[in-house]
């Protein structure tokens, strides 16, 4: 798919469904600054992003840890991190869902958050409600496999599958989590409903801008990371790797499992648009 729908002006558009806000540049930031780069309108709509007063303790815990005071917004800070991500990237202005995130959702403790869904946790439905209108008519959907098995991560990808069209759908392995293993697979789509093709992309073009937006989350940096200073060496690992294992001729990518038509788009923009001499 060139730039131009059909032969209509109404360029194509693609939407990065992120759990959280960093989720979508920390693992498909190379491609979608090569959609940008491509004449494409590309949006991160993130699901859960509410600020909430007066937060449980252990929601409120994961702002102290941080080295942040009781009484800043924390989701208004990172909000603001993620609107200056996605200006470093190129993409149209975020879409922040009003929903919370599971620690404010009576996911109490780490483990919580890796455990199925609770059945008293509604918020499913309404981020079905909120994604149907928003999906149905994008050409290219980008989402998380769920590797890792965050709560937040598993609704949103069943989310997804349940309101986007499956051919459209490119679902991206979630960064951290295959730093951390990978080997790690999720079974996608989530529903068992459609087929994918793993497509890997030449990212070495755009490397340096994925890192340069992943520094904009200063405050999720030092326990993703490690700290800003391993940022870079972090996500280059993790594309060089990504490279290897497509045994591609380039030396970074990002490994995504495709449907039919965005197996297709994510080949010919990778194609199009790759770093001739492999390197970022």
């Amino acid at each position: 798919m060139t730039a131009v729908k059909q032969a209509g002006t109404e360029l194509p558009t693609a939407i990065a469904v992120s759990p959280h806000l960093d989720d979508a540049v920390f693992s498909a930031g190379g491609v979608l600054a090569l959609l940008a780069r491509a004449g494409w309108q590309v949006r991160v709509l993130t699901c859960f992003t509410a600020s909430v007063a007066d937060p449980r303790p252990f929601a409120l815990s994961t702002q102290l840890d941080k080295g942040l005071p009781a009484d800043v917004d924390y989701m208004a800070l990172r909000r603001a991190e993620d609107r200056a991500a996605q200006r470093r990237l190129g993409l149209l202005p975020p879409v922040h869902l009003p929903l919370p995130e599971a620690p404010h959702r009576g996911y109490d403790s780490p483990a919580a958050l890796f455990q199925p869904p609770r059945p008293d946790d509604t918020v499913g439905t309404r981020l079905r409600r909120q994604l149907r209108r928003r999906l149905v008519s994008a050409d290219l959907v980008l989402a998380p496999q769920a590797i890792g098995d965050h709560v937040d991560h598993l609704l949103t990808a069943r989310a997804v599958a349940a309101t986007a069209p499956h051919a459209r759908i490119a679902w991206w392995r979630d960064t951290p989590y295959v730093i951390r293993a990978p080997s790690a697979r999720a079974p996608v789509p989530p529903d068992g409903r459609g087929a994918t093709r793993e497509v890997t992309v030449d990212i070495g073009a755009v490397l340096a801008d994925k890192t340069a937006a992943a520094q904009c989350y200063p405050t999720q940096l030092g326990f993703q990371f490690g700290g800003v200073e391993r940022v870079g060496e972090t996500l280059s690992a993790t594309a060089r790797a990504a490279a290897l294992g497509a045994a591609a001729s380039y030396a970074f990518g990002e490994a995504l499992e495709a449907g039919h038509t965005a197996h297709r788009i994510l080949g010919a923009v990778g194609a199009a648009l790759s770093d001739p001499a492999g390197t970022a």
